[in-house]
């Protein structure tokens, strides 16, 4: 299912995200009983506050609470995250730009360490940001963006050193109850504002060969909009 709407949604290519309707507002959802409570998403957002930009999911159960099984070695392994897809350019994220769909995703992976300057982050949820694009290899059709051997790409400060178009920086990322928080300064995406979004709950895997694509979106546990039609609109905090 996901590969068909993926296939329908992004065909014109990232352009098309960049026209929701002008009067979005948050990403609303029913609950689905079949979705782990955990990823059930109920309500995403990002609103502005004085100087920050503030991502927030909302969801069934206690978010954070399920996290993938060690696999005891990179290749192979697992990622959770939530994930808000937005009508950024990749550009403004410190990459080259028109490199893919830009997402903020908050993630969680047991089996490897992808923190800049080779910090630790394995046993915990962190933000990345991740530039993502089709790929038929992936069983929910999209990777994170591989980064070819030889090519030597912009990219931001806080790049954790890794083949892939993916940015670990340090943002303020919270767990409480049923919501998940991350606040970013106004300053580093100025134009965030009036920016168009989704939400999204997915499972990743790291390839077992260790080859292109490296990072797949394997598993898709919900998509707030149904669609990833990025129907939100970022808007100041009421």
């Amino acid at each position: 299912m996901f590969r068909a709407f993926i296939a329908g949604t992004l065909v014109a290519g990232t352009a098309l995200l960049c026209h929701a309707p002008a009067n979005a507002h948050p990403v609303k959802a029913e609950p689905n009983q079949a979705v782990q409570a955990a990823f059930d998403i109920i309500e995403t957002k990002i609103t502005t506050k004085g100087d920050t930009a503030v991502f927030s999911t909302r969801v069934r159960g206690e978010a954070g609470k399920d996290k993938p099984d060690a696999a005891g070695k990179f290749e192979g392994s697992s990622v959770y995250a939530y994930v808000w897809p937005t009508s950024l350019d990749s550009g403004e994220i410190g990459f080259d730009q028109k490199q893919g769909i830009v997402a903020l995703a908050v993630t969680f992976h047991p089996d490897f360490d992808d923190a800049a300057s080779g910090g630790k982050n394995r046993h915990i949820w962190h933000p990345h940001w991740v530039v993502m694009a089709k790929d038929k290899a992936c069983g929910g059709g999209l990777k994170v963006v591989d980064i070819p051997a030889g090519a030597k790409p912009k990219v931001p400060k806080t790049w954790p050193g890794v083949p892939l178009l993916i940015d670990s920086p340090d943002y303020p990322t919270s767990f409480t109850g049923d919501t998940v928080d991350v606040e970013i300064p106004l300053s580093l995406i100025g134009t965030i504002k009036g920016a168009s979004f989704d939400g999204v709950a997915a499972g990743l895997k790291v390839n077992g060969n260790l080859h292109a694509p490296l990072l797949c979106v394997d598993n898709v546990f919900k998509v707030a909009s149904g669609n990833l039609s990025l129907p939100g609109k970022v808007e100041p905090a009421k």
